[in-house]
């Protein structure tokens, strides 16, 4: 039996975190974007004006994965949602009820604070993980096409 445990993170966590972040890239084979650093993280994360969240997930005491989070906001519901960001496990840990134990956790914030959604994105090649959320009964916005701007497209539009 094992013990799994999940803890608000704090600004001592930001290491572990990019850490994990790192192991995530790794994963989604985007290493390579992968630009911030501990006091990026710190700042932006955990400063003062910071609009997030992060949780660390610890099995038998030992930190295996973190979630990042965000409250948007339905105007169609007329209610705040979550944002999943990131749900990250170690893959030593994964299938062991970590990973579940961390989205529960948000879902039970998301209910405690009124939240008509929760919600988050998975790439289209992740079937381990696509798998996992089918079935705790998430399903797919098939119709729904993800838009960025970032960098100098963002830089320039901003611009005018």
């Amino acid at each position: 039996m094992t013990d799994i445990t999940i803890r608000t993170a704090t600004a001592d966590d930001a290491a572990l975190i990019l850490q994990f972040i790192t192991e995530l890239a790794i994963y989604e084979k985007a290493e390579h974007e992968v630009k911030t650093n501990v006091e990026e993280i710190q700042r932006s994360l955990f400063g003062p004006d910071t609009t997030t969240h992060a949780l660390i997930c610890s099995v038998d005491g030992k930190p295996v994965g973190y979630a990042v989070y965000f409250f948007n906001y339905s105007t169609w519901l007329g209610k705040h949602g979550i944002y999943l960001e990131d749900l990250y496990i170690s893959p030593e840990c994964r299938g062991g009820g970590a990973g579940k134990a961390l989205l529960r956790h948000i879902a039970k914030i998301a209910v405690a604070k009124g939240c008509g959604r929760f919600e988050w994105s998975v790439l289209d090649w992740n079937e381990p993980a696509i798998n996992f959320y089918k079935s705790i009964g998430a399903k797919p916005m098939d119709e729904w096409v993800i838009y960025r701007l970032t960098g100098d497209a963002l830089t320039d539009f901003a611009k005018g």
